[in-house]
């Protein structure tokens, strides 16, 4: 599949768009953020990405003889820290015509899989899409260790 994927702690972020919509930039600037915040941040892989659903699951692979390599664009290709594979947890579309002001969340299937999902268009910095992506990984761990919470009382 066209697209580029990094993992964020243990969430991986897929990333789909056409050519030259921003899914580098995007990736570095997750990366970036990521790290600031302290956490783990590594390139899955750019341009190309296998997908495999396991076991209800949908893994990411990059191509291994891109292993760590990432467009800049107009600079060339730079080196980025990276992962073999992640497991999806959030599907990030970048579309060409006019998206909603705030980020539409969405769900998206693939390989039979459904997976919580974000549509942005081409106004927006890719910082601003990082800080929308990051806020929503946050809000989802949230919920994730509140329903364990609960669960064990």
């Amino acid at each position: 599949m066209h697209a580029t994927a990094v993992v964020i702690g243990e969430a991986g972020i897929l990333i789909r768009g056409a050519s030259g919509s921003g899914k580098s930039a995007l990736a570095l600037s997750l990366l970036a953020l990521a790290r600031e915040r302290g956490a783990s941040a590594r390139l899955v892989g750019d341009d190309w990405i296998e997908l495999e659903a396991v076991a209800g699951r949908l893994i990411a692979r990059g191509k291994p003889a891109m292993a760590g390599r990432i467009e800049h664009r107009g600079a060339g290709v730079g080196l980025a820290l990276s992962e073999p594979a992640a497991v999806l947890r959030l599907i990030v579309d970048l579309i060409q015509g006019p998206a909603p002001r705030m980020p539409e969340a969405s769900i998206a299937e693939i390989a039979g899989i459904n997976l919580p999902g974000l549509v942005f268009d081409a106004s927006s910095a890719a910082s601003e899409r990082a800080r929308s992506i990051m806020a929503r990984l946050i809000d989802d761990d949230d919920a994730f260790v509140t329903s364990v919470r609960i669960s064990l009382e």
